[in-house]
C-alpha cells in the first residue's frame, strides 16, 4: 500500500498534532413548532435536545450553523429550544449562526434570535413578532341542523371560546389577556438578543413581517447570505460542515402517512398558508 500523503484524512486521524480544518455543526430546524410532534415532523425541545446537544459537543466545532424554515407554532417550545441553544452556546464559548430560508417567522423568529448573527435570502419571511390565538364558530350551523349544545362547567371560564356557541366580548379580552404576557415575553427575548442593532423608529412588534433586505434595514436580520459560501468565508475554504437533522421513521422516509395525523397535517398547512407557503 502506497506511503498516504500528510494531508490525507486518514493521516490526521493517526497524528492528533495536525491541525484540523474547522468544523461548523449545522442544526436543520424545519416544520411547525408544537409539543409532542410526531418523530422527524416538527420541532419540539424534547424531540431536539439530543440532537442540539451533539451538535454543540461532538468534534469541537469553531461554530453551529442553525438553518431555520418555520412559521412559528408554541411559544413555550420555541422558548425552550432557543433557551438550550443559548445555554450550550455559553457553555462551549461556540459562535451561532441563524441561516432562514422561506421563512422564520413568529416562533421560528423565536429560534433566528438564539443565534449571534441572523443571515436571510433575498426572499425570507422574517419576524411576526406577535400571538395569535385561531379557532373556527359554528353556533349557526347548528341551530339550521337543530344541534343542541349541552355543556355543563364547575367553573365559568371552563368553556372559554367554545366554537359551538356565539362568540363572547367577555371571551375575547380574557384570550387577549392571556396573549399579553406571551407577547411580551416575544418581545424581551428579540430585544435582548438583537440589542441596538434593531431599527428604533420601526414599528417591529405588531406581528408585521419583512422581506429579506428589508429584515436587515430594520435590525431584524444581519445580512443577506447563503449558508456554505458565508462559512466558507468566515472559516476558509476547507471549512468542514457537519448536518445534525431529526431522524424519520421508517414509513415517513416512504411517505406513508397514518390517518390519525391528517388533521395535525391540515393545521401544520394552514400556519404555513398564512405566508404563501
Amino acid at each position: 500500500m502506497p506511503p498516504c500523503c500528510p494531508k490525507s484524512g486518514i493521516m490526521r486521524r493517526f497524528i492528533p498534532f495536525l491541525k484540523k480544518h474547522p468544523l461548523v455543526a449545522v442544526i436543520r430546524l424545519q416544520g411547525v413548532i408544537a409539543s409532542g410532534g410526531r418523530a422527524g415532523i416538527g420541532l419540539n425541545d424534547a424531540a431536539l435536545a439530543p440532537l442540539v446537544e451533539r451538535a454543540f459537543t461532538r468534534g469541537k466545532p469553531s461554530a453551529v450553523a442553525l438553518v431555520i424554515n418555520s412559521p412559528g407554532g408554541s411559544a413555550v417550545q420555541s422558548s425552550l429550544i432557543a433557551a438550550r441553544i443559548r445555554r450550550l452556546a455559553r457553555e462551549n464559548n461556540i459562535p451561532v449562526h441563524a441561516f432562514v430560508e422561506d421563512v422564520a417567522a413568529s416562533g421560528g423568529y423565536w429560534l433566528a434570535c438564539a443565534a449571534d448573527q441572523i443571515w436571510v435570502d433575498d426572499s425570507s419571511i422574517v419576524g411576526s413578532i406577535g400571538v395569535i390565538f385561531a379557532s373556527f364558530g359554528f353556533p349557526e350551523f347548528m341551530a339550521r341542523q337543530g344541534i343542541e349544545r349541552r355543556v355543563v362547567t364547575s367553573g365559568r371560564s371552563k368553556s372559554l371560546a367554545d366554537p359551538f356557541l356565539p362568540e363572547k366580548p367577555e371571551d375575547v379580552a380574557r384570550l387577549k389577556a392571556l396573549q399579553d404576557p406571551i407577547h411580551q415575553a416575544f418581545i424581551a427575548h428579540v430585544k435582548a438578543r438583537r440589542g441596538a442593532r434593531l431599527d428604533e423608529s420601526a414599528d417591529l412588534f405588531n406581528a408585521d413581517i419583512w422581506v429579506g433586505a428589508g429584515a436587515v434595514r430594520v435590525g431584524l436580520a444581519d445580512g443577506l447570505a447563503h449558508l456554505v459560501p458565508k462559512m466558507k468565508d468566515l472559516f476558509g475554504d476547507k471549512v468542514r460542515l457537519v448536518p445534525y437533522g431529526q431522524r424519520r421513521s421508517l414509513l415517513q422516509r416512504f411517505g406513508a402517512q397514518i390517518a390519525g395525523s391528517a388533521l395535525s397535517q391540515v393545521e401544520d398547512r394552514a400556519v404555513w398558508a398564512r405566508f404563501g407557503l
